[in-house]
């Protein structure tokens, strides 16, 4: 159960926030800038590449090397050549999880090692790897962390990853905000610099302008009803979020928010890009999990019932290749079967700052739904 009280007490939501989750979300853009900072420090703005390369490899475990390379195959368009290396193992641990490169990787090939621990064995052994092999090879990872070294001695730039005193307070969450913009800005900054996606310095100072923005409007002191993420956050209590993507930057905004939302408060979500989403989700939306749907006796004694489940749908655009829409479709869809819609849309700005919108005010909405739920 949702606790909606909690949403407008400010003090309650810093003493249930043992995560920092709530920290990390507003204190994003500080992050950005602390990040590209180190990233200068470490000379990214210096390189002077010979060419692109063939191939940009991720690795790192968890959500946030996952959402890095979503997001930046996303930002190089078509024909990209990001690809994530998967990891195996028999459990999630640091120590149980190995990557391995594969065959035909070598010398015009970049491995980039994403990471908010650093104590992976297999990620160091993926970096000496990666120097038998002739790939360049860029972490970023805590200052201190045994990746350090290993990226040293594979003659490889290490980026100290952006951290927060209160990072260690608890186990890191891959999908908490902050985690993925300590990883994803330096990232931008290298491949800027490749010529594979534009991420000048000024567009990253205006990331983390956005970003401060929405913690602005997001912030735990602004009351629900006008703080798009705890309207969002109570709008989706106790329901399935359908989130339906609409632009090229909505998509990687979209399948982050599922995964926030799965893994930060407990809640099962599905994710679809329009139109595809329309076909893919009409069969659910026209099922049980409408909210009009009861198969059972309408006068039935419910007391001791819990509440049923309902789809939500909440629909995530940004700027529609070739100016073509599918919403008004997906607005019929929806109300058709009874299913209520949230719709978000950034403020006009760069590709960068409209996507950075979009994950500020999910991020929060899913911590908003972590904390008054409990989880």
């Amino acid at each position: 159960m949702l606790d909606e009280s909690l949403l407008d007490a400010p003090e309650r939501l810093t003493q249930a926030d043992r995560r920092g989750l709530l920290r990390g979300a507003a204190e994003a853009g500080a992050r950005v800038r602390t990040a590209a900072r180190h990233a200068a420090e470490a000379g990214v703005g210096n390189l002077k590449p010979d060419g692109r390369p063939r191939a940009v490899l991720i690795a790192g475990p968890g959500a946030a090397a996952t959402h890095a390379a979503d997001l930046l195959g996303t930002l190089a368009g078509a024909g990209s050549p990001v690809t994530r290396l998967a990891p195996t193992g028999v459990a999630p641990a640091a120590g149980a999880l190995r990557w391995e490169l594969p065959g035909w990787a070598g010398s015009v090939d970049l491995l980039l090692i994403a990471t908010p621990d650093g104590a992976e064995p297999g990620l160091s052994l993926l970096a000496e790897q990666a120097y038998r092999r002739g790939c360049t090879v860029v972490a970023v990872a805590p200052a201190r962390s045994p990746l350090n070294d290993a990226v040293s001695a594979s003659r490889g730039l290490f980026i100290p990853m952006a951290t927060a005193p209160y990072d260690h307070d608890e186990p890191l969450a891959g999908a908490a905000p902050g985690v993925l913009w300590a990883l994803l800005t330096p990232l931008l900054a290298l491949l800027d610099r490749t010529g594979l996606l534009e991420a000048p310095p000024e567009a990253i100072d205006k990331v983390a302008d956005r970003l401060d923005q929405i913690a602005e409007r997001c912030g735990p002191a602004i009351v629900t009803y006008s703080n798009p993420a705890k309207t969002l956050a109570s709008e989706l209590a106790e329901t399935l979020p359908v989130v339906w993507t609409e632009g090229t930057s909505a998509g990687p905004a979209g399948r982050r928010f599922a995964a926030a939302l799965a893994e930060l408060a407990g809640t099962p979500a599905v994710v679809a890009d329009l139109p595809e989403a329309l076909a893919a989700h009409n069969a659910l939306l026209a099922g049980r999990l409408a909210a009009g749907a009861d198969p059972d006796d309408f006068f039935r004694d419910r007391v001791d019932e819990p509440p049923a489940l309902h789809a939500r749908v909440v629909l995530l655009r940004d700027r529609p290749s070739g100016g073509l829409t599918a919403a008004p479709n997906a607005r019929d869809l929806a109300l058709g079967h009874d299913t209520p819609i949230s719709e978000l849309e950034p403020e006009e700005g760069g590709e960068l700052e409209t996507l950075a919108e979009l994950i500020a005010i999910t991020d929060f909405a899913a911590v908003y739904l972590a904390l008054a739920s409990g989880a």
